[in-house]
């Protein structure tokens, strides 16, 4: 074992679990799933990025976050994710119309992928092709 992942394990491990467990309890009234079923020391060390990236601040606002969610649970089609993400995007005062608008959106990727996949398009003619388009969208709006 590595001297870093020695160091990480010892970090994650350092503070009894009972307090993660407090922690977690505080935060949500409760130990939330998936967090109650695994191992205690895999919970400890998963607790700080499960609680940053769901009730706690980063990059993106947590309503974008959580409509991000919505959109990858509808396509790995998780009815856990599609859930909790629904419920915390509507938590995080996403309205109706964005919901509607991430349920049409979530299909796009995916859509538009299997469309590519299915051609064998060429990937570096792609990414030609994709920049053009930037570059006249680009040019196109500086001449608003």
């Amino acid at each position: 074992m590595s001297r870093h992942v020695r160091r990480l394990t010892a970090m994650a491990t350092e503070q009894p679990q009972t307090d993660v467990e407090q922690q977690m309890t505080d935060t949500f009234g409760q130990v939330p799933p998936p967090l109650g079923t695994i191992p205690e020391d895999d919970a400890a060390s998963e607790w700080p990025f499960f609680e940053k990236y769901t009730v706690g601040e980063s990059e993106i606002p947590a309503k974008y976050r959580e409509l991000m969610g919505l959109a990858v649970a509808a396509n790995i089609k998780c009815p856990y994710c599609a859930h909790f993400h629904r419920h915390a995007a509507q938590m995080h005062g996403a309205t109706d119309a964005e919901l509607e608008e991430t349920y049409a959106l979530s299909s796009l990727t995916s859509r538009y992928s299997a469309m590519l996949h299915a051609q064998e398009y060429d990937l570096d003619q792609f990414k030609v092709e994709i920049a053009q388009i930037s570059d006249h969208l680009q040019s196109a709006a500086g001449e608003e």
